[in-house]
């Protein structure tokens, strides 16, 4: 995690993953952007490389996508020792990560996030999946990346809208793992907003720190994990009664963080004063605490939603 690692990117895949070649994803205007830093390293390090660009947006997260992908590593003479390196947000690395573990039953994997959701948390922990028509990420693989490089300064082009969007999961990485990291991003949302480096790059690594300890301490979401999903019950449903287009995945975490905190102060197990300090901060990052408008859909269309969601055990929804 730091300033310029992108134009240093080839050299630290060909030092920690060392592969036959690679291959490329990223979306066309990532790539426009991006993508010429990225080769130039890779090239410079001695590494061959083959492109496939897949369209934005969550509704490429398929598995007629997946299909392409193939196609792409196959056409590229992708081998067992080979890599998938992934240029851009979460939706390319959570499909490139999938590709990556079911092609030859595995390749190594590397992660370029270009958007603060996927520095924060697409591209640490090893979640990869593509979404069905009944639900989101519901066809997926656990498969940990050999290496994740984020570059701060490639946030300097990325929409105000998409960069309130990562701070979602940073917020909740302070809720529910570390008061003390909730309190510095209570200090320096300000800075953060204004992308001032040591705040951004700090806040940045610090979120990807405690991410990364609990992905190690369970990995595959037996127990401690599950920390991690607060908000996503709410947050997926609504993006799914809205077809995935009316929020971004952080304002959808946004008002799931929300929704699972005024219902843990019915229960009698938040603090009103907790909640209120959840919502201070969520509304200091320019993310929503409400939804917009008069929604067209209602509370049992949520719970339908929900019934899909993957964190059902036994038939029962866990929150």
């Amino acid at each position: 995690v730091e300033p310029g690692a992108l134009a240093r990117s080839g050299a630290l895949v060909a030092e920690i993953v060392r592969p036959h070649n690679v291959l490329l994803v990223s979306s066309p205007a990532i790539a426009d952007r991006h993508a010429a830093q990225l080769l130039h390293s890779l090239h410079a390090a001695g590494i061959p490389v083959g492109t496939a660009l897949v369209p934005p947006g969550d509704r490429t997260k398929s598995l007629r996508t997946a299909e392409r992908l193939i196609d792409a590593a196959v056409a590229h003479h992708l081998e067992r020792s080979s890599a998938i390196i992934a240029l851009g947000g979460g939706v390319v690395g959570d499909l490139a990560g999938f590709v990556a573990a079911i092609y030859l039953r595995g390749v190594s994997f590397v992660q370029v996030p270009t958007t603060l959701l996927a520095q924060v948390d697409a591209s640490v922990g090893g979640k990869t999946a593509v979404n069905h028509r009944a639900g989101k990420n519901l066809v997926g693989a656990f498969h940990q990346p050999k290496l994740v490089v984020i570059d701060p300064a490639v946030l300097d082009t990325l929409p105000p809208r998409e960069f309130r969007s990562g701070l979602a999961e940073m917020v909740k990485h302070g809720v529910v793992l570390d008061a003390a990291y909730f309190e510095l991003m209570e200090r320096q949302m300000a800075a953060i907003l204004r992308h001032e480096g040591a705040a951004l790059t700090g806040a940045i690594a610090g979120s990807c720190e405690l991410k990364a300890a609990v992905v190690a301490s369970d990995e595959r979401e037996a127990g401690r994990r599950a920390l991690l999903n607060y908000g996503h019950t709410f947050g997926h449903a609504l993006e799914a009664v809205t077809g995935f287009r009316r929020y971004k995945h952080g304002e959808a975490v946004a008002l799931g963080m929300e929704m699972a905190a005024q219902l843990a102060v019915r229960l009698g197990i938040f603090s009103p004063d907790g909640a209120a300090r959840q919502s201070r901060l969520l509304q200091a990052a320019g993310l929503p605490v409400r939804l917009r408008g008069r929604p067209a859909f209602g509370a049992d269309d949520l719970l339908a939603a929900m019934e899909h969601d993957k964190k059902v055990a036994r038939g029962r929804l866990r929150f």
